[in-house]
């Protein structure tokens, strides 16, 4: 009896063993099916598929299709207009006019720049350590490639993110003519901090502080006057 037991047993070990092994060289022999069909031209040149079933390449629009759609976005169009309304208090007080030449620094994406050609500005340059075209071009706040005395008006949002503030404030003073204007707006602040921003501008005189809301958020504008010296 158990050595009847012991040969079917062996028998059907034998057959699973055999139909492994059958198993295993068909799934080797089988050839692959693919989403892709034989016949389609190869495509070096494009992307890695965003799934096994996509082998279309993914559209790149061209600049001008891609900006219009950004700047028609509900977020472009509600930050555009909170730098308008920002920039038209240093025009009703005279510091923006549309011969006025001005620098904005650490200019983003650029909504600073387009707002102030959007209240009348003709003459604007942007700058960001990666370029935004048309509207904003690559340079390093740090050391910028312009002139002394080259604008009018500086600006920047984004004075407490740099790496060396001291180092943004010497060039706003030294591409800003001698009785042009600095702003900067920070992180809503006290008046010991914006003392100490103000010591950062060795040849400009501190001439307004104001409370505003920039971007949808609480921000304190800071406006100086550049001079020959701090007095």
């Amino acid at each position: 009896m158990e050595r009847n037991v012991e040969k079917m047993l062996n028998r059907v070990s034998m057959a699973f063993i055999i139909i492994g092994t059958l198993i295993m060289v068909i799934m080797i022999l089988q050839t692959p099916k693919t989403c892709i069909s034989p016949e389609a031209p190869s495509k070096p040149h494009t992307h890695f598929p965003r799934s096994t079933c996509d082998s279309s390449p993914r559209k790149h629009l061209p600049l001008p299709k891609k900006n219009a759609r950004l700047w028609s976005s509900k977020a472009w169009t509600s930050r555009l207009s909170s730098f308008s309304s920002y920039f038209l208090r240093f025009r009703d007080l005279g510091l923006l006019r549309n011969h006025t030449k001005a620098l904005c620094l650490s200019a983003g994406a650029g909504h600073a720049p387009m707002a102030m050609a959007q209240i009348g500005l003709s003459d604007v340059t942007a700058v960001e350590l990666v370029d935004s075209l048309p509207l904003v071009r690559r340079a390093d706040p740090h050391n910028l490639p312009f002139f002394d005395g080259a604008f009018d008006f500086a600006f920047t949002a984004h004075l407490d993110d740099a790496l060396f503030p001291w180092r943004v404030v010497e060039e706003m003073e030294r591409t800003v003519r001698r009785g042009g204007f600095c702003v900067v707006a920070v992180d809503e602040c006290g008046g010991g901090d914006v003392r100490e921003i103000a010591r950062l501008f060795l040849k400009s005189k501190l001439v307004d502080v104001a409370n505003v809301t920039l971007e949808g958020s609480k921000k304190t504008s800071i406006l100086l006057k550049v001079q020959d010296f701090k007095t």
